[in-house]
């Protein structure tokens, strides 16, 4: 890792999930090792001259999720799961805000079913369909699909979408019901684009 004169290096924050870029700051090698040891982002302030761990006082920290050099190593690429703006503007990235695509829509749902697995929330649909087991929530899936087929056969594109959706939804709760990741199936169907 290369720094600069004063021993810094410029650290790009990227959202682990989305890819979108929420940040850009500076670390020496304590800051460094410390976002290793601690899996908080930490950065050197240029300003008040001292490391800071980014959400300290906001309470918004970046976790570490990976890290990567530049091909001339004198770069950071910080991916990171953010638990709240960015920006000290209150918004997701500090070069504003980027209009959510469809599959952040998707890493949010994923991210809500695994969080429902880890932390049950009593009352929720999903929480309801743990409860019952592996069982169930396959047979939901099941039903969701011929619910989908017999929609297709029809002339009604909104129920059609709804049930689309229906399936879907429960096809990532049986995802992680067997502790699949969606990431998982995505690198089957990318190995059988090589086909």
């Amino acid at each position: 890792m290369k720094t600069n004169e004063n021993g810094l290096i410029p650290a790009i924050i990227q959202d682990w999930a989305t890819k979108e870029v929420l940040m850009l700051g500076y670390m020496n090698e304590t800051a460094f090792k410390q976002t290793l040891e601690t899996h908080l982002v930490t950065f050197f302030s240029r300003s008040r001259n001292k490391l800071w761990v980014k959400g300290e006082t906001s309470g918004n920290y970046l976790e570490l999720v990976s890290w990567s050099l530049d091909c001339d190593e004198d770069t950071l690429l910080i991916q990171a799961k953010a638990t709240g703006p960015t920006c000290h503007t209150g918004t997701t990235s500090c070069f504003g805000e980027v209009k959510p695509t469809s599959f952040d829509t998707l890493r949010k749902l994923i991210d809500t079913i695994d969080e429902r697995f880890t932390i049950p929330k009593d009352g929720s649909y999903i929480q309801s369909l743990i409860e019952k087991g592996l069982p169930k929530i396959a047979q939901k899936v099941g039903e969701e699909g011929v619910e989908l087929v017999i929609e297709a056969m029809r002339s009604e594109p909104e129920l059609f979408k709804e049930e689309a959706a229906d399936l879907l939804f429960h096809y990532l709760v049986l995802l992680r019901a067997k502790e699949v990741s969606f990431d998982g199936i995505l690198d089957v169907l990318s190995g059988r684009m090589s086909r």
